[in-house]
Parts: structure tokens; C-alpha cells; sequence
């Protein structure tokens, strides 16, 4: 019997603009390097089982690159991949970024499972810098979806 080992973060963030707008800002990926402090690039096509290229920079850390697999995309609400170290269950992450429309407003929520055998390893990792990386893109995009909006 295998004991699966999971940890979960999120942030999540009110935008005062659409879910439309919101996405717009979210799959431009060509303009990350304008205002994305926590993922520098993304490079593939946004579809289900395409593999994308992702360079994210978490704070007090140094660049990485990886080449997760996208599992869901459901148009203005949600975009979902999962990444893993080598192999299916050593260190293994689910990145979500959901979309909730909350009257005029947009909840912005972006998040981890990470999953396998080396989480407890990387526990303060993921704790401290990814969930900091989240925290501050979240800011970045809402002041980036809101300013254009007053535009």
C-alpha cells in the first residue's frame, strides 16, 4: 500500500473587471515579461494535452524551467497543468488558475498540488517561495486587469 503525499497552496485575489478581461490579461502570455514577476515566460499552445514551456522565478530563488502537460481549459474560468520532477510521483505538480465571476468583480485563484515523495522535502520551498510567487503575480495581474480597465 503506497501513501500518497500531498500539499496544497493557493492565493487568491478580487479583480474589479470581467472574467473576459481577466483571461484576456491571463493567456496573453507574449506580455508576461511586462509585469509577471513569478512566471517569466510561457511558450506552447493553450490546449488540452499540449505541453507548454514554463520559466517561473519564485521569490528568494533562482529561475526554473519545466515543461508541464495541460489538462484543463475551460474558456474564462480555468487553466490547469501538471508538472513533474523525472518521474510520475517522485515530485509532481497541479497548477490551477480559476476564474470565479463574483458579481462585477472577478476572484482570482491561483494554485498548487504538489504531490510524491519528495513534498516533505520541499515543504519550506513551497510554502515560503512558491506561495510568495503566487501572491505577488496575483497582485501584479490585478493591478495590470485594473488598470486597463480605467483606460
Amino acid at each position: 500500500m503506497s501513501v500518497m503525499i500531498r500539499k496544497e497552496i493557493k492565493s487568491e485575489v478580487i479583480i474589479h473587471a470581467t472574467p473576459k478581461i481577466v483571461w484576456e490579461h491571463l493567456i496573453n502570455f507574449e506580455k508576461y515579461k511586462e509585469w509577471n514577476p513569478f512566471i517569466l515566460s510561457i511558450s506552447g499552445s493553450l490546449a488540452k494535452s499540449a505541453k507548454m514551456e514554463v520559466e517561473i522565478k519564485p521569490p528568494n530563488a533562482k529561475p526554473m524551467k519545466f515543461r508541464p502537460t495541460i489538462i484543463t481549459v475551460d474558456e474564462g474560468k480555468e487553466i490547469r497543468w501538471i508538472g513533474r520532477l523525472f518521474i510520475k510521483g517522485l515530485f509532481d505538480g497541479e497548477h490551477y488558475f480559476k476564474l470565479v465571476k463574483e458579481g462585477d468583480t472577478t476572484r482570482f485563484i491561483q494554485g498548487e498540488i504538489f504531490s510524491g515523495i519528495l513534498v516533505p522535502f520541499m515543504k519550506t520551498m513551497i510554502e515560503r517561495n512558491t506561495l510568495a510567487g503566487f501572491q505577488e503575480m496575483n497582485l501584479k495581474l490585478k493591478k495590470r486587469v485594473e488598470l486597463s480597465v480605467c483606460e
